[in-house]
């Protein structure tokens, strides 16, 4: 990813990008070119390690046929906004301006493995339920689903494993743009919002 040095993100703040923006899109190279799939990655820390699980339909190709020699790239987006040229105040006095995009993304790449064992499987389903129930007034926890139902799901998918090897974030948020369009950007979009 392209990325100028005044929208470069910290690693921090990348992961704390992809943590509280959960759905990715997973890319691999596979033997008749790329395979990308859209899914939840639940973000894991331990100690210096860094590594995304989630899980993908057995039936979706991507888990049989990506290259496990070949990094595979996860594709996180926050925000995003058009923006108009309107709102500069060179607009008005010079013309000399044109429309942009304000965004965050974050580009993890790594090693991609499998995980089929039922028990470490059962785990990270557990884990993301429990992540994406949390705010909710009754969570519903995996273990509220019937065993042998539970048990049929399970074999319906196949975890994944991406050990984070390289972390890429970009926060374009017009801050190459003097104080005063900076703040005119956030009263446009703040309107915008408020739609």
């Amino acid at each position: 990813m392209y990325i100028p040095a005044a929208f470069r993100m910290e690693t921090d703040a990348a992961l704390a990008l992809v943590a509280a923006h959960p759905f990715a899109t997973l890319v691999s190279l596979g033997s008749g070119g790329l395979l990308s799939t859209p899914l939840p990655l639940l973000l894991d820390r331990q100690g210096n390690q860094v590594r995304l699980i989630g899980h993908i339909a057995r039936a979706n190709p991507h888990w049989r046929d990506f290259d496990p020699a070949v990094p595979s790239l996860a594709v996180f987006q926050g925000g995003d906004a058009y923006v108009t040229p309107s709102w500069y105040a060179a607009k008005q006095e010079t013309g000399k301006v044109v429309p942009t995009w304000n965004y965050k993304a974050v580009h993890i790449h790594g090693t991609l493995r499998l995980v089929e064992e039922p028990a470490a499987l059962l785990d990270i389903v557990t884990r993301l339920t429990d992540r994406h129930e949390a705010d909710r007034p009754m969570p519903w926890a995996v273990s509220d689903a019937p065993a042998d139902y539970l048990a049929t799901m399970l074999k319906a998918i196949v975890g994944l494993e991406l050990l984070v090897e390289r972390v890429e974030g970009k926060a374009k948020l017009s801050q190459n743009r003097p104080a005063e369009d900076q703040a005119a950007v956030r009263a446009g979009l703040a309107g915008v919002l408020d739609m």
